[in-house]
């Protein structure tokens, strides 16, 4: 059942995932939210962790930077370990003046600079969307827990440093959100594989504003998001 990425056993994943980038942030999900918690996988210091949240069994395992990574790990945890739906909680930077540090964006699509499609040799363009019963379920969770969210369409990136300084400019000009660097594989592995996936995203930075937060508060302070995803478990 291992892969050269991951140790877990059969069953050793619930159906749901959280995936956090960052491997510290799954560490602190599980020490902080869950209970009878199991350690599952460590292969690259990728931790990997399942337990029970309100009696409900659900995993947390981080995804790595960037597409490549969270292509791998979701393909395996979808066709390896039974996992039905990955929720990907992540930083992102925000594009649109509306929004602020801290705020909670719920990705209802994801457009990308990316050529992650091309293995498909689809005869057009496809777009990456969330599984819609996922997300509805997280805004209805969001507004149980009188959390505000925005939904709407990101960026994925394959660019953190862009010799274009000026080109966010454009995609906000259409609307999008934020930028990250994961939902678009994410969506599309799920896409293809008949899975579900959605993403959830804290405001790290803001283009506008010049406003970021530190690692450390993005390892342990974006709790909304975090509460919201949980919810999610079955």
């Amino acid at each position: 059942m291992s892969t050269p990425h991951n140790q877990a056993k059969e069953n050793d994943f619930a159906k749901v995932v959280l995936m956090p980038g960052d491997p510290l942030r799954a560490k602190y999900i599980a020490e902080h939210y869950l209970e009878n918690v199991k350690l599952v996988n460590t292969v690259r210091n990728m931790y990997g962790y399942t337990g029970t949240y309100k009696g409900k069994k659900i995993s947390v395992m981080g995804s790595g930077m960037g597409m490549p990574s969270i292509g791998i790990y979701s393909y395996e945890l979808y066709t390896q370990y039974g996992v039905e739906t990955i929720i990907r909680i992540g930083s992102c930077g925000a594009y649109s003046d509306d929004l602020n540090i801290y705020d909670v964006i719920l990705a209802q699509g994801a457009s990308t600079d990316s050529n992650w499609a091309h293995q498909y040799n689809l005869p057009g363009t496809i777009s990456a969307l969330a599984d819609f019963s996922t997300l509805l379920k997280a805004y209805n969770v969001a507004k149980k827990l009188d959390i505000p969210v925005h939904v709407g369409n990101i960026l994925s990136s394959d660019i953190f440093y862009n010799a274009s300084k000026d080109d966010w400019k454009k995609w906000a000009q259409m609307s999008i959100l934020a930028v990250e660097m994961e939902s678009y594989a994410l969506y599309l592995t799920a896409n293809y594989l008949h899975k579900k996936a959605l993403c959830i995203l804290t405001v790290s930075d803001s283009f506008t504003k010049k406003e970021e937060t530190t690692a450390e508060e993005r390892q342990t302070s974006f709790n909304k998001m975090m509460e919201i995803a949980l919810e999610l478990a079955e």
